[in-house]
């Protein structure tokens, strides 16, 4: 293998960003948490001219990890050899703990690797991993359960404004207001707009399927963790009762290949949910995509809409992405290059090697807690 060939530096960055909502600072609410802050690690990694550029949404302890566990393996490596790079880091953390931490540690280096290959080949990411379509459907994600009606009215028919076909709302922290709210949010975005539920594990199995079908009254077409994702019998149970065109949605909690397969063979969703940032990267997000395609299952991706519309536009059976309102903030002031939104598909370039984006250094510093560089590279 050429020198040239070879990973010969890494960059790590930490970064904590708040929340907000219309430019304010302030918490946000779904069915079971609150939060008033998110937290990335941004990993580059270099081979001769070429950059790779990989992030995850994690704890900012997987810094550590990336640091002292997994950039060791990935320096010297080949970059065409990602699946045995991913493989080595799983290994690597067996005594850590995969599942968590870790997964996000690996998923944000993985990114670099598989970014960085493809950048070398002078392809975009989409392409080296199967260039199955130009576009994925986009569908609005925010409608946080401490919104006003009025707030959650504007942002749904904000993303109803800019072309999205589909949106989706937080619901499960106060049930006795949630019918009101999924009645304000169908009001805010017409009959031509679907619209999704996502109760991140907060009902009981029961009263979960109650609300099915008072949700399905109101044209909802999608109910996300009605009971805890830990629940395969629960949600088999709302999978077999929904009422018909309602699909039930899980597994952004994922984060190794026997996850999903687990939740697969239960036979408890009817879309399977995976987010590269903590699956794995995309080799991780490869195979929990291909166990679904194996399922006779669909597919769709969590959050982290920049990285994923690359790896969505690349297989043919992701059928949306999920637009979050945090995470566009983030991204949008991170990230040049960041893929299109044309009449609600989010749309990768294809002329751009890798996944096209780069960091913004001067933007992004102001939010960094911690950085590293291997000797051969230039910090943040």
């Amino acid at each position: 293998m050429p020198a040239e060939a070879r990973i010969v530096s890494a960059e790590l960055g930490a970064y904590t960003v708040p929340t907000r909502t219309r430019g304010e600072e302030r918490p946000e609410s779904d069915g079971t948490l609150t939060w008033d802050k998110t937290s990335l690690v941004v990993v580059q990694v270099t081979a001769g001219s070429h950059t790779g550029l990989g992030y995850a949404y994690t704890s900012p302890a997987a810094f550590a990890v990336a640091r002292d566990v997994l950039v060791p393996l990935v320096l010297g490596s080949d970059p065409l050899d990602s699946t045995q790079s991913f493989w080595r880091m799983a290994d690597a953390v067996r005594n850590l703990g995969w599942p968590g931490v870790c997964a996000g540690a690996i998923s944000a280096v993985d990114c670099a690797v598989n970014d960085l290959k493809a950048r070398m080949l002078g392809i975009s990411l989409t392409q080296l991993l199967g260039g199955a379509r130009p576009s994925v459907t986009a569908y609005g994600s925010g409608g946080f359960t401490n919104y006003t009606l009025a707030e959650l009215q504007g942002q749904l028919h904000g993303w109803a404004e800019e072309g999205l076909t589909a949106v989706k709302i937080k619901v499960g922290a106060d049930p006795a207001a949630d019918l009101a709210r999924v009645a304000a949010a169908r009001a805010a975005v017409g009959d031509a707009v679907e619209l999704f539920v996502d109760a991140n594990g907060a009902y009981e199995r029961k009263q979960a399927l109650r609300f099915a079908e008072q949700f399905a009254d109101l044209g909802v077409t999608w109910f996300e963790e009605p009971v805890s994702s830990d629940d395969l019998s629960g949600l088999r149970l709302l999978r077999d009762r929904a009422p018909a065109g309602m699909r039930i949605a899980a597994g952004e909690y994922g984060y190794t290949p026997s996850y999903f397969h687990e939740m697969l063979a239960a036979g408890a969703v009817d879309v399977i949910q995976a987010d590269a940032t903590r699956c794995g990267g995309p080799t991780g997000f490869l195979l929990a995509a291909a166990q679904a395609t194996g399922a006779h299952v669909p597919a769709s991706s969590h959050t982290a809409p920049a990285i994923h519309a690359s790896l969505d536009a690349a297989l043919p059976n992701v059928v949306n992405a999920e637009y979050f309102h945090d995470h566009i903030l983030i991204e949008d002031v991170f990230f040049d290059g960041l893929p299109a939104l044309v009449n609600g598909e989010l749309v990768p370039d294809r002329a751009a090697p890798g996944h096209g984006m780069t960091l913004k250094r001067e933007d992004a510093h102001q939010y960094l807690t911690e950085a590293w560089a291997s000797a051969n590279s230039q910090g943040d």
